[in-house]
């Protein structure tokens, strides 16, 4: 029995649906199992909260694997420690656990920091564990398709930093290939795709999958954390974003790994790809 944590999200997703296919049992864990759209006969679908240890010890137990998942923001750690914990009192015997690239490095990022007292965690338990460290996904240029649609310019806060953008379909594999197999034991992947891309860079990849002039407008940092603490987000998360998004802006994320062809014994898909993959979502 494999547990997926965060299994409704975009990772968890797509790691539910490949272990079902592949015939594996499969438990995803949701705060909503009502509201979650899982094939009820392949997927046994459980109810969690990390703040109830009552609910994840009920999630983890039975269970030979996890697959570790959070959503980004300052609670990282309490929700790791949480379920490593769990983990020990029910002696699973796998972790894999969803970082973020440049975790454990002297970059200053606050995601780095939120996921590091995990990783450290599952170095010191009794678990065999993996820990992925994907780059910036492919579908975080989703929310751009609104904007794409009615003719609106995409903002950029990025400038010309490039990064090694990922397809989420990767990660997920990646994923999956360590939850089953042993071969990846005690191995941190950093995930990144074949390519570095800029924010421009990404934009011109969908005029020409998407055949329609898109423009691009340049953000203040300081306007988009105005804009993520006027749209609910914690602040904290909102700092870590714009830290990030400098970061990025600098030329901190222009790197590339082999990690993916490594394990999947295959390159790793491009942008130009995943964007022809989802040329509909963008209302083309």
């Amino acid at each position: 029995m494999i547990l997926v944590t965060g299994a409704t999200g975009t990772i968890g997703t797509e790691v539910v649906r490949i272990l079902a296919e592949r015939g594996e049992r499969v438990r995803a864990m949701t705060r909503n199992p009502q509201g979650a759209r899982l094939p009820a006969e392949l997927v046994q679908a459980v109810q969690a909260d990390y703040g109830n240890r009552d609910s994840l010890d009920a999630a983890v137990a039975g269970a030979d694997a996890v697959f570790l998942l959070n959503a980004p923001g300052p609670w990282i750690e309490q929700h790791d420690l949480a379920m490593l914990d769990a983990v020990r009192s029910h002696g699973v015997g796998r972790v894999v656990k969803l970082s973020a690239i440049g975790t454990g490095e002297n970059t200053g990022l606050r995601v780095g920091a939120w996921h590091l007292p995990g990783e450290r965690a599952l170095h010191q338990g009794e678990a065999a564990w993996t820990v992925l460290r994907p780059s910036s996904f492919a579908t975080n240029t989703l929310h751009w398709a609104s904007l794409i649609r009615s003719g609106q310019p995409v903002p950029n806060p990025t400038g010309d930093g490039a990064q090694g953008v990922i397809d989420p379909r990767d990660v997920a594999e990646v994923a999956v290939a360590a939850l089953t197999t042993p071969d990846h034991a005690g191995r941190t992947y950093t995930l990144t795709g074949p390519e570095l891309l800029s924010l421009p860079d990404q934009v011109d990849v969908l005029r020409k999958v998407l055949g329609r002039p898109i423009e691009i407008v340049d953000v203040p940092l300081d306007v988009v954390k105005q804009q993520l603490i006027a749209a609910g987000r914690d602040p904290e998360f909102a700092e870590g974003a714009v830290h990030g998004q400098r970061f990025i802006a600098e030329g901190g994320n222009a790197r590339l790994t082999g990690d993916v062809t490594a394990v999947l014994g295959r390159a790793a898909r491009t942008y130009a790809t995943w964007a022809g993959d989802h040329r509909d979502t963008f209302g083309v």
